[in-house]
């Protein structure tokens, strides 16, 4: 492993991903008064509380280090692993690469640590990408595949949402920010079943700005979850960080994925199935950042989407199947995937259903596989053109998801 200094760093739980105050996502809505009550009502069965976290089914931040650098011992030179900056509590954030074609995918896992099957997809991923196929050897070729498998390492090890970090600790890193009130996405109040107000911590998913040059000023805050965030956490600044070098070396980063979980009884459309996982390639309103936009491309972004849905689809009738399109009513310039599709990538989302503390590591398995497949399409696609051929607009033939009433 090499080691690089950088710069420093409603239902349900809908909020426990991409949207809570942060991004798991955006806030979800009620579902509509004219969902059919079939959809609405069938979430009711499935079991939001298995009341364990299932901790010791998910990989610990010292047992990846140890999968990380196995995967970079096997490949033979074919896969690199390097440590991009430290968390707040000191623990390494790797990243891995393979590949060299002339297009770059960024993967990125456990912004969020109770979202944890993304982290063992992207290991499955590298694994196959580093291997000995025919398959593996051209895809190599083609694209390269940079990927931070667990970004969050402390939330990680806590097994919760929010990073370990104080307001004062960023007082101490930002004196310009003393007179500042915290910001919104600071949790002090126990939630999701963590005491943060005996620990507290930031939500980093609403940290990103547009400009990735920003500097932390007094002024922005305490804002709001439809604003840019600060980069004032050391989290979010080792991922810029990797992103602005990746522009450096390739142009541009052409492809973002960000793998998230949501609740785990949502329903895919008015069909009363229960969602395996969600998708979305929408996460700003470009007309209300048109100052920050340096090639976004919204069509990129659902060709892309269609990409992961499509390789899930042809699994067949089976939970591989079972996905829909997350809330598209969402402006969330200080997300990461708000931030970096502004910066001219395209940008997927995926939630997959259920954090720890509803969820557990039930169907951990099923997850995993389907996270991995969807991740396969992209990077398939991407290598061989293919993403730019699919028709955008079959993009909005995905079934939105539908939030049932409890």
């Amino acid at each position: 492993m090499h080691h690089r200094l950088t710069g420093s760093a409603l239902a349900l739980t809908l909020a426990a991903s991409l949207t809570a105050p942060a991004l798991a996502g955006p806030q979800q809505p009620a579902p509509s008064a004219s969902t059919p009550k079939s959809a609405a009502t069938a979430g009711q069965s499935c079991n939001d509380n298995t009341g364990d976290t299932g901790t010791n089914a998910w990989i610990s931040h010292a047992e990846l280090e140890r999968e990380l650098q196995k995967l970079e011992r096997n490949s033979k030179g074919t896969l690199s692993v390097e440590t991009i900056g430290q968390s707040n509590q000191g623990r390494d954030v790797w990243a891995a690469r393979v590949g060299h074609g002339d297009k770059v995918v960024m993967i990125e896992s456990e912004i969020h640590g109770n979202e944890k099957t993304g982290t063992l997809a992207i290991l499955n991923l590298l694994r196959t990408m580093s291997g000995n196929t025919p398959e593996a050897k051209a895809l190599r070729e083609q694209i390269t595949v940079v990927a931070v498998p667990q970004l969050n390492p402390d939330a990680s090890e806590l097994d919760r949402r929010a990073n370990d970090r104080t307001w004062d600790e960023v007082l101490a890193d930002f004196p310009q920010l003393a007179d500042a009130p915290a910001p919104w996405n600071y949790y002090t109040q126990p939630r999701q079943g963590d005491d943060y107000a005996a620990r507290p911590g930031f939500d980093v998913n609403r940290d990103f700005h547009p400009d990735l040059d920003y500097v932390p000023s007094p002024g922005d805050f305490p804002g709001t979850s439809d604003d840019p965030g600060w980069y004032i956490h050391p989290e979010s600044q080792n991922i810029r960080d990797l992103y602005r070098e990746l522009q450096a070396e390739f142009g541009t980063v052409d492809t973002f994925v960000d793998l998230h979980h949501q609740g785990p009884c949502y329903l895919v459309g008015d069909t009363g199935e229960e969602v395996t996982l969600s998708l979305s390639g929408k996460f700003v309103d470009i007309e209300n950042h048109a100052q920050h936009d340096k090639g976004y491309d919204l069509d990129y972004s659902k060709q892309l989407t269609l990409s992961a849905y499509d390789a899930l689809q042809s699994r067949g009738n089976s939970p591989f199947g079972k996905i829909s399109l997350y809330d598209q009513e969402v402006d969330l310039p200080g997300t990461a995937l708000g931030s970096f599709a502004l910066n001219g990538s395209g940008t997927v989302l995926f939630e997959v259903r259920g954090q720890t503390q509803s969820w557990g590591a039930k169907k951990k398995g099923q997850l995993v596989k389907a996270v991995e497949t969807g991740l396969l399409g992209i990077v398939r696609d991407v290598a061989h053109g293919t993403a730019e051929q699919q028709d955008p607009a079959r993009y909005d033939d995905i079934p939105l998801t539908t939030y049932p009433e409890y």
